[in-house]
């Protein structure tokens, strides 16, 4: 797994564990893999490398990404079953007291937040909150420990925080997109909710054209703000990590530290973030004027 320059080093840690299609070229000519294999006809097979990952094009699948998701919602789930299923009236125990504290905060949060009335509401805001908390908190882990350990495996590329991938970031903003479009139908109807962009901020039906063109482009910028923030904030913490362990070991350790403890704070005021600013937009999609 080790790279001969810093700049090989860095590509090398911020390229996912990417499964897709290699196929011949346009021309007809057999693709030639890294490794000076030819593909003559449509294969589904791992990268190699950053530019066969790219080759694949938009249909090829971050499996490092997807599986470290999909871990950290079954462990939330677990945790949360395991507390409940549990639960004492008498001295909780450390991790009941976890999840009630959570509970309550989030309940709290929905409750000064969101104005309408809709039980999925609660549920939809702790999932968020604990699932990107849990993806966040992997990038406490060293930079090349769980990269080393899947290098031993034969994985020549391993990405664990599924954060600093905006396949996943953009995967859930969208979700709330979604979910923004579905109640704002639902609540206002067809006719209420076009009547909210046609005639927003600008109360004249002569300011219609430019109505629309705000307020559709207001709403599309909401899932792209939500995507790019959490990304953006986590990238750039793991690049920092990735520098600093570029760096000789005793320096690693005085940098190491601080930028870990500054990341105990950023962690959860991401996810933090994220749910209530969808908290606020689904609010919002709930309004009926």
């Amino acid at each position: 797994m080790a790279a001969d320059t810093p700049v090989e080093y860095i590509k090398h840690h911020l390229t996912n564990l990417t499964y897709g299609k290699l196929q011949p070229l346009e021309n007809g000519e057999p693709y030639v893999r890294a490794d000076g294999s030819i593909v003559e006809e449509a294969t589904w097979t791992f990268a190699r490398t950053a530019q066969e990952a790219a080759d694949m094009g938009f249909m090829a699948f971050h499996v490092d990404t997807l599986g470290w998701s999909i871990a950290m919602g079954v462990l939330f789930l677990g945790l949360f079953r395991y507390a409940a299923t549990r639960a004492t009236a008498g001295i909780p125990s450390g991790l009941q007291n976890l999840v009630e504290i959570t509970f309550e905060f989030i309940q709290g949060l929905v409750r000064d937040v969101f104005h309408g009335k809709n039980p999925l509401i609660a549920p939809l805001a702790l999932t968020i909150f604990v699932w990107i908390l849990l993806m966040n908190v992997l990038k406490l882990i060293p930079v090349d420990f769980i990269p080393s350990v899947a290098h031993a495996m034969g994985l020549e590329y391993f990405k664990i925080v599924p954060t600093t991938d905006p396949n996943a970031t953009f995967g859930m903003s969208f979700g709330v997109f979604l979910l923004i479009l579905f109640y704002s139908f639902k609540v206002k109807g067809v006719g209420g909710f076009t009547k909210e962009l046609a005639f927003n901020p600008f109360n004249h039906w002569s300011m219609v054209p430019v109505n629309l063109m705000l307020e559709i482009l207001a709403l599309i910028i909401k899932p792209i703000s939500l995507a790019l923030r959490l990304f953006g904030n986590m990238y750039a913490g793991e690049v920092v990590f990735i520098l600093i362990a570029l760096l000789p070991l005793w320096v690693q350790w005085t940098l190491n530290v601080p930028w870990a403890i500054f990341h105990i704070l950023v962690i959860p005021l991401q996810a933090f973030i994220f749910t209530v600013l969808t908290v606020v937009y689904l609010s919002a999609a709930h309004e009926d004027h």
